[in-house]
């Protein structure tokens, strides 16, 4: 059976729960609860497991904040032994407009902080990514307090269609392939 390690970053903790950096989190969480399971927590995260069409997928929160988040990538991707083309990070994006989603097979970090450490601790940057839009609606310097911030209203109005979109857009990860799955949700 093929094993998915399906890694959503975020930062643990009350204060960042519904932040726009956290999206990540929040994707893993409506999967899980489509799916019916639970999340435990485990070494360096916090880790949920279901099986579907002959696919094992492996969720996983890392506890190590964002900054961190590749050594729980490399920690369960070797406990695992997942092949790294069967490795998805879902993460916030600033450069795309809000609800954007964007598959990508590989790339760079773009600046953002957890995509260089699992950059850095995975000694490479082909690893599928979901990149998710969190628009770029702030004054000059207050990019953090952006990304910090929780959703506006506005957004909070289609979050959820877009969560789910999401959500279906992992399970075509692992069963279609990330070509098709590019195809089917880039820009949608």
């Amino acid at each position: 059976m093929k094993k998915f390690l399906i890694v959503g970053l975020g930062n643990i903790g009350n204060k960042y729960k519904n932040t726009r950096h956290n999206i990540g989190f929040t994707i893993l969480d409506a999967l899980a609860k489509r799916e019916s399971v639970n999340f435990e927590t485990g070494r360096l995260g916090d880790i949920a497991r279901f099986k579907y069409k002959g696919r094992t997928f492996i969720l996983l929160k890392p506890n190590t904040y964002m900054n961190l988040s590749g050594k729980a990538v490399r920690y369960w991707q070797t406990i695992e032994k997942i092949s790294l083309e069967n490795i998805l990070v879902i993460t916030d994006d600033l450069n795309l407009p809000f609800g954007t989603i964007r598959i990508k097979s590989k790339g760079s970090a773009g600046g953002h902080n957890g995509l260089t450490n699992i950059n850095e601790q995975l000694q490479t940057q082909n690893y599928a990514r979901l990149r998710f839009g969190v628009g770029d609606t702030f004054s000059k310097g207050r990019q953090i307090d952006h990304v910090l911030g929780n959703w506006n209203d506005e957004e909070l109005k289609i979050i959820l269609e877009r969560i789910e979109k999401s959500g279906k857009a992992i399970t075509s990860f692992a069963l279609a392939g990330i070509n098709n799955t590019m195809s089917e949700f880039n820009g949608k």
